[in-house]
């Protein structure tokens, strides 16, 4: 199944951490020579070694650009180079800064309430009322709404594809699975939905009022949130590709049918404008897009699972680099990978953007080499703490589906806590004790807190994404027994049947119709679900995207199962009827393959495979 790929922080998380403490003293504003010899040394190391085509890096810092370049291809058929002027790539999630920046305006003029239910700026459609608390607009900037994820549809392949906003919100609105406020579990429906609620009250769809409020302001001439790109900029945007088979090949415009979360397309230069805005509380020269109590309420600290490790504010994701506060976003779309750093204590910003998805491991080397090399320092122990004891057992993302045919995908993604001489082992390390409910990861610099929710729910918080304990019969162990359950009994009826009607007639032993007929239609359900698992594990370990749709051959192979429940029930019918016409060990075993496909279909109602969720 098509799934995002993890974001840049989350992959940074290894080797960045965050501590609440004071700002580590401020750092000498980096000189243009040493930031060409830094960049043009890890641009070409980390593009080769990752088959990246090309990137584009700025800098800012002092209220000024400090560095701006472009490495390699922006065009690799055409042997466009990069240019940070000209060279527009997709940004992606950073988009959201730019929806949670026209929420804080909003806030400014004191048309929205971060406290107040969402509801309240919604007429076109509700979101419901799962729990007794209502998700505000400050849920939506901590990702801490409660929402599932949901990936199925989230890309068009055209402009005539992609419906009205409020009309996708309405149509595609996630299942609330957890009370807002507990645990953070990152969404794009949220930021969506955040976009919308601003341009129902300004009165502009999105990519106008992003516009008006924030480009033009900033001087960001080569940034539009529109989608496709118009046509006087359209020339200027960068291509990204995937590297298959020692060849670049080039991926498509992909339209995001929640703009708001990713829409936007900018050249670093104009992202340096960006970072400027921010670093200097909300001014760009003589322009303000934030008033200053605004933009350094913005910047403030709104969420944390646990206070010794990251969390968000506004909307920036939080890191702690090597004892300095960083307030961050980072995106992935398209082959796009890039990532927007501000460091306030230093007054210093990165932005940084490759056209293809070996950029990320290219990243996960080249910031934390930044910070090393411009930004040193050392992080503190942390003080303080509950105390939670580590609960043992498999653990899925925060961030997964449940009401769709994507549950499936947690299946597969789960990962094993285990607790020996009070150290955890968890996603591949192993976890020292660093204080009360807080583990230090042994040969890394990644933390992860023990949380409890408000329901008794266990989570693994850590500076990067959330984990939440699922029960026994949701582990992967549960589940491959299940299925090897049934495709053993499966395998009994589809081999073992034909040989007995064989030797049935060799000895002339007479068999009651409707026993056979009970004994065949268990043999086809049988035969079809064991087509249905080979089938969907190739769906599964595939290179199968849902991203414009669950495609058709998917929903095709969704019939089996009903098939099966529809064969099955006949049989078991079938098998009622027939039932003192048949001998000791033919029942047995026709109870057995039974058994098994009431198991199969268990599995298949569970994980959403029993029609169509779609």
């Amino acid at each position: 199944m098509y799934v995002f790929r993890p974001m840049l922080v989350a992959a940074c998380a290894a080797l960045m951490i965050l501590v609440p403490r004071p700002a580590a003293a401020a750092t000498d504003i980096p000189d243009e020579r040493a930031l060409a010899d830094f960049f043009d040394a890890a641009m070409a190391d980390g593009l080769a070694a990752n088959h990246v085509p090309g990137a584009v890096v700025s800098v800012v810092g002092g209220g000024k650009m400090l560095f701006s370049k472009g490495y390699g291809l922006a065009d690799v058929e055409n042997r466009r180079p990069f240019d940070p002027d000209t060279s527009m790539v997709r940004i992606a999630s950073i988009t959201k800064l730019f929806t949670w920046t026209a929420v804080m305006q909003q806030v400014q003029q004191g048309k929205l309430d971060l406290k107040a239910d969402v509801n309240r700026y919604l007429t076109a459609f509700r979101i419901p009322a799962t729990y007794p608390q209502p998700i505000t607009l400050q849920d939506l900037m901590d990702h801490t709404a409660g929402f599932e994820d949901r990936t199925i549809g989230a890309g068009a392949r055209s402009k005539d594809d992609v419906p009205p906003l409020g009309d996708h919100l309405a149509d595609n609105m996630p299942a609330r699975v957890r009370p807002p406020g507990e645990v953070s579990a990152y969404s794009n429906y949220g930021a969506a939905l955040a976009g919308y609620i601003v341009s129902r009250v300004s009165g502009q769809p999105y990519d106008e009022y992003v516009r008006d409020h924030i480009l033009d302001p900033l001087a960001m001439r080569h940034s539009t949130a529109a989608e496709p790109v118009p046509a006087p900029l359209a020339a200027d945007l960068a291509r990204s590709y995937d590297y298959e088979g020692g060849a670049y090949r080039r991926k498509p415009f992909v339209f995001d049918n929640l703009a708001p979360d990713g829409s936007i397309s900018a050249t670093a230069n104009d992202m340096a404008n960006f970072m400027i805005a921010h670093l200097r509380d909300g001014r760009f020269g003589d322009q303000r897009i934030l008033d200053e109590p605004t933009a350094r309420l913005m910047h403030r600290r709104t969420f944390a699972a646990d206070p010794r490790i990251d969390g968000y504010a506004h909307g920036f994701k939080e890191q702690t680099l090597n004892g300095h506060r960083v307030l961050m976003h980072d995106g992935g779309w398209e082959g796009f990978q890039s990532a927007l750093l501000l460091v306030p204590d230093a007054d210093l910003g990165l932005f940084v953007s490759t056209n293809s998805p070996g950029g990320a491991d290219a990243a996960t080397k080249i910031i934390p080499a930044f910070f090393d090399r411009f930004l040193p320092g050392k992080r503190a122990v942390p003080d303080g703490g509950a105390s939670v004891t580590p609960v043992e057992g498999f653990y899925k993302l925060t961030r997964s589906a449940e009401s769709s045919i994507e549950k499936v995908v947690a299946l597969t993604g789960s990962t094993r806590l285990r607790v020996k001489d009070g150290k955890l082992t968890f996603r591949g390390s192993t976890w020292s004790p660093l204080g009360p409910g807080l583990y230090q990861q042994n040969g890394g610099t990644q933390r992860l807190a023990l949380v409890t929710g408000g329901s008794g729910v266990a989570y693994v918080a850590t500076d990067g994404p959330a984990y939440q304990r699922v029960p026994w019969w949701d582990t992967p162990p549960v589940n491959v027994v299940i299925v090897l359950l049934f495709a053993v009994t499966a395998l009994t009826a589809v081999l073992g049947l034909p040989v007995a009607a064989v030797v049935r007639r060799a000895k002339k032993r007479p068999v009651r119709r409707v026993w056979r007929a009970g004994r065949v239609l268990a043999g086809l359900a049988a035969a079809v679900g064991l087509v249905f698992v080979v089938l969907f594990t190739l769906v599964l370990t595939g290179d199968t995207s849902i991203l414009y749709g669950v495609p058709t051959n998917v929903q095709v192979l969704l019939v089996l199962p009903l098939l099966v429940l529809a064969l099955t029930v006949a049989a078991i019918a079938t098998t009622v009827r027939a039932w003192r016409h048949a001998g000791v060990l033919a029942r047995g075993h026709q109870v057995v393959v039974l058994a098994g496909l009431l198991t199969l279909l268990w599995f298949c109602r569970h994980w959403n495979l029993l029609g169509w969720h779609l």
